[in-house]
């Protein structure tokens, strides 16, 4: 009996610390099944910033941002300044033109600064499908001029119009491409959704790099992704020297790739 009582005692001992030890294990388990998926599981990191709260993908290396008038007047030193917030912007894409002839106000002032600080830069027209296209493509002609480095241009296409048939708002844009790749000999780049691309651009302009704007996902699904060049993934990031919230983008491809979308001389 007092054999088994001592068995009895250290058994009880050992089943004690392998019941405590796997309790430990348990909880810090359970831990990070709780908060791991906030913070890398998905590939995107958490950023919070005053009343902002956005996930950035961190397996991407190259972020920017696209503005325009709406977002005011920036501080481009504090924007392309890195700070624990958000890297730094390496790329911006300015909204230069819209229609066959507005301007937008702030283009020329902030293409000119990107350049002197060497932050690759591109601007885009915002395309109306109602108006004529040899206007919109002058429009955006005599107002942008492009140095060796830039990114090519890009037709942002959101609206698809409220009269045209499928195959006339197709063929629309695709002259406004063709008449910009004349000019500047080089392919644009289309940014759209995923309401246009379903509907337009899928299987007509497969030869086209394009920007993808979809957000509330950790990775791009539905797309053939072989010629997407950029996601907008956010249009509510936050960026110091920009008083209102701001499109975030990553370059979704290799260092390399840059050369197809960009001028060489």
């Amino acid at each position: 009996m007092r054999k088994r009582k001592n068995h009895s005692t250290l058994t009880d001992r050992i089943l004690n610390t392998v019941f405590s030890y796997r309790g430990l294990k348990t909880f810090v388990f359970m831990g990070l099944v709780a908060f791991y998926p906030l913070a890398v599981a998905d590939g995107m990191r958490p950023l919070m910033h005053a009343q902002v709260h956005l996930r950035i993908p961190l397996h991407y290396q190259t972020h920017g941002i696209d503005i325009s008038h709406h977002n005011g007047t920036v501080d481009w030193q504090k924007a392309t300044a890195y700070n624990q917030h958000f890297s730094s912007v390496k790329f911006c894409f300015l909204k230069a033109t819209e229609g066959g002839d507005m301007v937008d106000e702030t283009f020329q002032a902030n293409w000119e600064e990107l350049k002197s600080l060497h932050v690759k830069r591109g601007a885009y027209h915002y395309f109306k499908p109602h108006t004529d296209v040899r206007l919109q493509a002058l429009n955006y002609i005599l107002n942008v001029k492009f140095d060796k480095g830039d990114f090519v241009p890009v037709l942002d296409w959101e609206e698809e119009g409220y009269t045209q048939n499928t195959q006339e708002l197709i063929g629309n844009v695709r002259q406004w491409l063709q008449m910009i790749e004349k000019h500047y000999g080089v392919k644009p780049i289309i940014y759209t959704n995923r309401i246009i691309y379903r509907k337009y651009i899928y299987n007509h302009f497969d030869d086209y790099p394009l920007w993808i704007s979809h957000y509330n996902v950790a990775e791009l699904d539905g797309y053939d992704l072989s010629n997407v060049y950029f996601w907008q993934y956010s249009m509510n990031g936050k960026v110091e020297g920009i008083q209102t919230p701001v499109d975030f983008n990553v370059f979704l491809k290799d260092k390399f790739d840059y050369e197809r979308i960009t001028f060489r001389q």
